[in-house]
Protein backbone atom coordinates (compact mmCIF):
# COMPACT_ATOMS: atom_id res chain seq x y z
CA UNK A 1 0.00 0.00 0.00
CA UNK A 2 1.69 3.15 -1.04
CA UNK A 3 2.16 5.40 2.01
CA UNK A 4 1.47 8.79 2.51
CA UNK A 5 2.92 11.33 5.05
CA UNK A 6 0.52 13.09 7.58
CA UNK A 7 1.03 16.86 7.83
CA UNK A 8 -1.04 17.62 11.48
CA UNK A 9 -2.24 21.10 12.38
CA UNK A 10 -4.17 22.94 14.93
CA UNK A 11 -6.81 25.27 13.29
CA UNK A 12 -9.70 27.65 14.35
CA UNK A 13 -13.09 27.67 12.67
CA UNK A 14 -16.54 29.10 14.43
CA UNK A 15 -14.67 29.57 17.86
CA UNK A 16 -13.28 25.90 17.70
CA UNK A 17 -9.68 24.28 18.20
CA UNK A 18 -9.62 21.33 15.85
CA UNK A 19 -6.66 19.27 14.68
CA UNK A 20 -6.57 18.96 10.76
CA UNK A 21 -4.43 16.45 8.83
CA UNK A 22 -3.59 16.47 5.50
CA UNK A 23 -2.20 13.21 3.52
CA UNK A 24 -0.90 12.93 -0.02
CA UNK A 25 0.91 15.24 -2.46
CA UNK A 26 -1.16 15.67 -5.72
CA UNK A 27 -2.41 19.20 -6.56
CA UNK A 28 -3.77 18.03 -10.15
CA UNK A 29 -6.98 17.00 -8.55
CA UNK A 30 -9.52 18.19 -5.85
CA UNK A 31 -8.47 16.65 -2.50
CA UNK A 32 -11.13 14.36 -1.10
CA UNK A 33 -12.64 15.95 2.37
CA UNK A 34 -13.66 12.95 4.54
CA UNK A 35 -16.13 13.44 7.49
CA UNK A 36 -14.85 10.65 9.90
CA UNK A 37 -17.70 7.66 11.98
CA UNK A 38 -18.61 8.96 15.65
CA UNK A 39 -15.60 8.89 17.97
CA UNK A 40 -13.08 7.71 15.40
CA UNK A 41 -9.80 9.50 15.34
CA UNK A 42 -7.98 10.71 12.27
CA UNK A 43 -5.41 7.37 12.65
CA UNK A 44 -7.83 5.05 12.30
CA UNK A 45 -8.43 6.45 7.91
CA UNK A 46 -4.33 6.47 7.23
CA UNK A 47 -4.53 2.93 5.66
CA UNK A 48 -7.34 4.86 3.75
CA UNK A 49 -5.11 7.84 3.16
CA UNK A 50 -2.49 5.60 2.03
CA UNK A 51 -4.18 3.36 -0.42
CA UNK A 52 -5.78 6.52 -2.17
CA UNK A 53 -1.66 7.98 -2.36
CA UNK A 54 -0.92 10.24 -3.92
CA UNK A 55 -4.55 12.16 -4.14
CA UNK A 56 -4.40 14.77 -1.11
CA UNK A 57 -6.94 13.82 1.94
CA UNK A 58 -8.16 16.08 4.45
CA UNK A 59 -9.81 15.77 7.69
CA UNK A 60 -9.97 16.23 11.37
CA UNK A 61 -10.51 15.62 14.73
CA UNK A 62 -14.48 16.01 16.03
CA UNK A 63 -14.70 18.33 19.16
CA UNK A 64 -13.56 15.96 21.96
CA UNK A 65 -12.13 12.82 19.91
CA UNK A 66 -8.39 12.59 19.24
CA UNK A 67 -6.55 15.31 19.81
CA UNK A 68 -9.69 17.85 18.79
CA UNK A 69 -10.02 19.46 22.07
CA UNK A 70 -13.44 19.00 24.11
CA UNK A 71 -16.68 21.21 22.76
CA UNK A 72 -17.63 24.14 24.89
CA UNK A 73 -20.92 24.27 23.03
CA UNK A 74 -23.02 21.81 21.33
CA UNK A 75 -22.81 21.78 17.56
CA UNK A 76 -25.14 20.14 14.44
CA UNK A 77 -24.64 19.08 11.08
CA UNK A 78 -25.00 22.94 10.10
CA UNK A 79 -22.58 24.37 11.68
CA UNK A 80 -20.21 21.97 11.54
CA UNK A 81 -20.51 21.52 7.38
CA UNK A 82 -19.71 25.61 8.17
CA UNK A 83 -16.60 24.89 10.15
CA UNK A 84 -15.35 22.20 7.27
CA UNK A 85 -15.68 25.30 4.93
CA UNK A 86 -13.31 27.57 6.67
CA UNK A 87 -10.79 24.39 7.19
CA UNK A 88 -11.10 24.17 3.30
CA UNK A 89 -10.61 28.27 3.36
CA UNK A 90 -7.27 27.61 6.02
CA UNK A 91 -5.84 25.22 3.82
CA UNK A 92 -6.18 26.97 0.86
CA UNK A 93 -8.72 24.88 -1.09
CA UNK A 94 -11.08 26.36 -3.10
CA UNK A 95 -13.26 22.88 -3.65
CA UNK A 96 -13.35 19.06 -2.55
CA UNK A 97 -14.95 15.80 -3.27
CA UNK A 98 -16.67 14.68 -0.06
CA UNK A 99 -16.55 11.05 1.26
CA UNK A 100 -18.73 10.81 4.68
CA UNK A 101 -18.34 7.81 7.23
CA UNK A 102 -21.17 6.60 8.88
CA UNK A 103 -22.03 9.91 11.55
CA UNK A 104 -20.11 11.55 8.81
CA UNK A 105 -22.24 10.76 6.05
CA UNK A 106 -24.97 12.95 7.65
CA UNK A 107 -22.57 16.07 7.72
CA UNK A 108 -21.29 15.15 4.38
CA UNK A 109 -24.68 15.39 3.23
CA UNK A 110 -25.39 18.64 4.75
CA UNK A 111 -22.37 19.69 3.48
CA UNK A 112 -23.17 18.95 0.12
CA UNK A 113 -26.71 20.96 0.54
CA UNK A 114 -25.30 23.84 1.75
CA UNK A 115 -22.15 24.52 -0.26
CA UNK A 116 -23.10 23.44 -3.55
CA UNK A 117 -20.13 25.81 -4.72
CA UNK A 118 -17.55 23.71 -3.00
CA UNK A 119 -17.96 20.03 -3.93
CA UNK A 120 -17.13 18.21 -6.64
CA UNK A 121 -18.25 14.67 -6.11
CA UNK A 122 -19.67 12.92 -2.96
CA UNK A 123 -19.27 9.66 -1.18
CA UNK A 124 -21.89 8.46 1.18
CA UNK A 125 -20.50 5.47 3.40
CA UNK A 126 -22.14 2.98 5.68
CA UNK A 127 -24.79 5.82 6.80
CA UNK A 128 -28.40 6.61 6.07
CA UNK A 129 -30.69 10.52 5.74
CA UNK A 130 -30.92 10.82 9.80
CA UNK A 131 -33.39 10.30 12.15
CA UNK A 132 -36.00 8.46 9.31
CA UNK A 133 -33.87 5.57 9.12
CA UNK A 134 -34.06 1.49 9.19
CA UNK A 135 -32.45 0.78 12.45
CA UNK A 136 -29.93 -1.92 12.93
CA UNK A 137 -29.21 -4.93 15.38
CA UNK A 138 -30.33 -4.50 18.48
CA UNK A 139 -26.97 -6.00 19.89
CA UNK A 140 -24.98 -2.91 17.42
CA UNK A 141 -27.30 -0.02 18.20
CA UNK A 142 -26.83 -1.17 22.19
CA UNK A 143 -22.90 -0.75 21.95
CA UNK A 144 -23.45 2.56 20.07
CA UNK A 145 -25.53 4.36 22.44
CA UNK A 146 -23.70 2.88 25.95
CA UNK A 147 -20.83 5.47 26.61
CA UNK A 148 -18.97 2.97 28.27
CA UNK A 149 -18.36 1.54 25.41
CA UNK A 150 -16.51 4.00 22.87
CA UNK A 151 -14.78 5.99 25.88
CA UNK A 152 -12.65 3.41 27.34
CA UNK A 153 -9.72 2.06 25.53
CA UNK A 154 -10.15 -2.13 25.54
CA UNK A 155 -14.13 -1.28 25.01
CA UNK A 156 -13.59 0.68 21.96
CA UNK A 157 -11.54 -1.61 20.36
CA UNK A 158 -14.11 -4.34 21.10
CA UNK A 159 -16.98 -1.95 19.48
CA UNK A 160 -15.13 -1.22 16.53
CA UNK A 161 -13.82 -4.92 16.15
CA UNK A 162 -17.82 -5.55 16.05
CA UNK A 163 -18.31 -2.61 13.86
CA UNK A 164 -15.90 -4.16 11.04
CA UNK A 165 -16.78 -7.83 11.07
CA UNK A 166 -19.20 -8.07 8.99
CA UNK A 167 -19.18 -11.57 7.59
CA UNK A 168 -15.58 -11.68 7.85
CA UNK A 169 -14.25 -11.97 4.82
CA UNK A 170 -12.01 -9.04 5.15
CA UNK A 171 -8.45 -8.68 5.90
CA UNK A 172 -7.35 -8.61 9.56
CA UNK A 173 -7.90 -5.35 10.63
CA UNK A 174 -5.64 -3.20 13.60
CA UNK A 175 -7.31 -1.32 15.75
CA UNK A 176 -4.13 -0.14 18.05
CA UNK A 177 -4.81 3.27 16.44
CA UNK A 178 -8.17 4.04 17.84
CA UNK A 179 -8.41 6.58 21.06
CA UNK A 180 -11.42 6.77 22.70
CA UNK A 181 -13.03 10.27 22.48
CA UNK A 182 -13.76 12.59 26.21
CA UNK A 183 -17.25 11.55 27.22
CA UNK A 184 -17.99 14.95 26.36
CA UNK A 185 -16.76 14.48 22.96
CA UNK A 186 -18.86 11.44 22.18
CA UNK A 187 -22.30 12.85 24.36
CA UNK A 188 -22.15 16.44 21.71
CA UNK A 189 -20.76 14.34 18.65
CA UNK A 190 -23.67 11.15 18.99
CA UNK A 191 -26.55 14.55 20.44
CA UNK A 192 -25.39 16.43 17.05
CA UNK A 193 -27.60 14.30 14.16
CA UNK A 194 -30.57 14.37 17.22
CA UNK A 195 -33.66 15.40 14.83
CA UNK A 196 -31.83 15.98 11.81
CA UNK A 197 -32.87 13.98 8.60
CA UNK A 198 -31.97 15.14 4.85
CA UNK A 199 -34.90 12.94 3.74
CA UNK A 200 -36.82 16.48 2.46
CA UNK A 201 -33.65 17.72 0.55
CA UNK A 202 -32.41 14.70 -0.94
CA UNK A 203 -33.97 15.13 -4.44
CA UNK A 204 -32.86 18.55 -4.49
CA UNK A 205 -29.22 17.38 -3.84
CA UNK A 206 -27.86 17.56 -7.36
CA UNK A 207 -24.34 16.51 -6.80
CA UNK A 208 -22.75 13.27 -8.92
CA UNK A 209 -23.23 10.99 -5.59
CA UNK A 210 -21.86 7.40 -4.75
CA UNK A 211 -23.27 5.45 -1.99
CA UNK A 212 -21.43 2.57 -0.56
CA UNK A 213 -23.21 -0.17 1.90
CA UNK A 214 -21.70 -3.11 3.05
CA UNK A 215 -24.04 -6.27 2.97
CA UNK A 216 -23.47 -7.55 6.32
CA UNK A 217 -23.45 -3.98 7.84
CA UNK A 218 -25.30 -4.71 11.45
CA UNK A 219 -25.34 -0.99 12.25
CA UNK A 220 -26.77 0.81 9.07
CA UNK A 221 -28.07 -1.87 6.92
CA UNK A 222 -27.79 -1.96 3.51
CA UNK A 223 -31.71 -0.49 2.97
CA UNK A 224 -30.63 2.96 3.89
CA UNK A 225 -28.03 2.79 1.64
CA UNK A 226 -31.09 2.01 -1.36
CA UNK A 227 -33.21 4.64 0.00
CA UNK A 228 -30.39 7.21 -0.68
CA UNK A 229 -29.54 5.85 -3.80
CA UNK A 230 -33.48 6.18 -4.74
CA UNK A 231 -34.26 9.49 -3.28
CA UNK A 232 -30.54 11.41 -4.96
CA UNK A 233 -31.00 11.86 -8.52
CA UNK A 234 -28.60 10.26 -10.84
CA UNK A 235 -27.08 8.17 -7.80
CA UNK A 236 -24.81 5.02 -7.45
CA UNK A 237 -25.06 2.68 -5.60
CA UNK A 238 -22.05 0.27 -4.68
CA UNK A 239 -22.13 -3.11 -2.12
CA UNK A 240 -19.75 -4.37 -0.89
CA UNK A 241 -20.10 -8.71 -0.10
CA UNK A 242 -19.33 -9.79 3.45
CA UNK A 243 -18.09 -6.48 4.89
CA UNK A 244 -19.85 -4.98 7.69
CA UNK A 245 -20.27 -1.65 9.00
CA UNK A 246 -16.67 -0.04 8.54
CA UNK A 247 -15.73 -1.31 4.99
CA UNK A 248 -13.40 0.77 4.20
CA UNK A 249 -11.34 -0.60 7.45
CA UNK A 250 -11.96 -4.15 6.92
CA UNK A 251 -12.48 -4.18 2.87
CA UNK A 252 -9.87 -1.38 1.97
CA UNK A 253 -8.86 -2.77 -1.32
CA UNK A 254 -12.38 -2.89 -2.65
CA UNK A 255 -13.67 0.30 -0.77
CA UNK A 256 -11.22 2.37 -2.49
CA UNK A 257 -10.74 0.68 -5.98
CA UNK A 258 -14.99 2.29 -5.87
CA UNK A 259 -13.85 5.61 -5.01
CA UNK A 260 -11.80 5.94 -7.63
CA UNK A 261 -13.98 4.35 -10.52
CA UNK A 262 -16.13 7.08 -8.82
CA UNK A 263 -13.86 10.04 -8.23
CA UNK A 264 -11.47 9.56 -11.05
CA UNK A 265 -13.09 7.53 -14.08
CA UNK A 266 -10.39 6.92 -16.51
CA UNK A 267 -10.36 4.35 -18.41
CA UNK A 268 -6.80 2.76 -16.32
CA UNK A 269 -8.98 2.63 -13.34
CA UNK A 270 -12.45 1.22 -14.70
CA UNK A 271 -10.28 -1.71 -15.84
CA UNK A 272 -8.45 -1.89 -12.56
Amino acid sequence: MPAAHRHDRTLLALGRRLRVAEWGEDKAVSPLLVFNGIGMNLELIEPLAGAMAPRRVVSFDMPGVGKSPDPLVPYTPVTMAMTASIVLDRLGHERADVLGISWGGGVAQQFALQHRGRIGKLVLAATSAGMLMAPGSAAALARLFDPGEFTAGKALHRTLAMLTNGGGTGAPVSLNAATPPSPAGWIYQLGALFGWSSVPLLPLLNVPTLVISGDDDQVVPPLNARFLHAMIPNSRLRTIPGAGHLAMLSHTHEFVAELNRFLDPSPSVDSA
